[in-house]
């Protein structure tokens, strides 16, 4: 697939969605350094800021892209948000979403807010017809979030974890 995307900073009521840069390795270490944030992702915990720009850079390679998640009011980092795994399929374009929020935001509606603003972008600027997000069975916040956005649970568990789905309106 040759298709690249131009992503732009994202404003929802309280918060910004930006890119991540190298500028952004302190706080994305210190936000992947913590066990919790990480438990139920496909990654280890941040041992180093070198290992939060390898990160950084590597999304900065991918045709995707990972949104720093920042609050307006004090423009404090809470998170990250994104698509990775675009792929085309019989001229349709899809996507998955990966999300995760600092513990001491949860709770807070913050990342239905980012999460939303992201499918949007995703639909109407992207062009996607379809977003899809894998989660761990046990992972009771993120499938509760995901209910909440419209996606639809798919009846096959792949490779242990649960498949969510939503189409576009097109």
């Amino acid at each position: 697939m040759q298709k690249t995307f131009h992503y732009p900073t994202i404003e929802t009521n309280r918060l910004f969605l930006k890119i991540l840069t190298i500028h952004d390795a302190a706080h994305l270490f210190q936000h992947f350094s913590d066990e919790e944030v990480t438990r139920f992702m496909d990654i280890e915990i941040c041992k180093s800021v070198e290992e939060a720009k390898d990160l950084i850079v590597s999304h900065e390679e991918d045709l995707g892209c990972r949104w720093g998640i920042y609050t307006k009011e004090e423009s404090v980092f809470i998170g990250t948000c994104g698509f990775h795994y675009i792929r085309e399929s019989n001229g349709s374009l899809s996507a998955e979403i990966g999300y995760d929020l600092s513990k001491t935001f949860w709770g807070n509606g913050y990342m239905i807010e980012a999460v939303k603003a992201m499918n949007e972008f995703g639909f109407k600027e992207m062009g996607l017809s379809l977003i899809d997000a894998t989660v761990e069975p046990n992972n009771e916040k993120s499938i509760k979030l995901l209910e909440k956005l419209g996606f639809t649970k798919e009846e096959e568990i792949k490779d242990g974890l649960l498949y969510f789905t939503k189409k576009g309106e097109r």
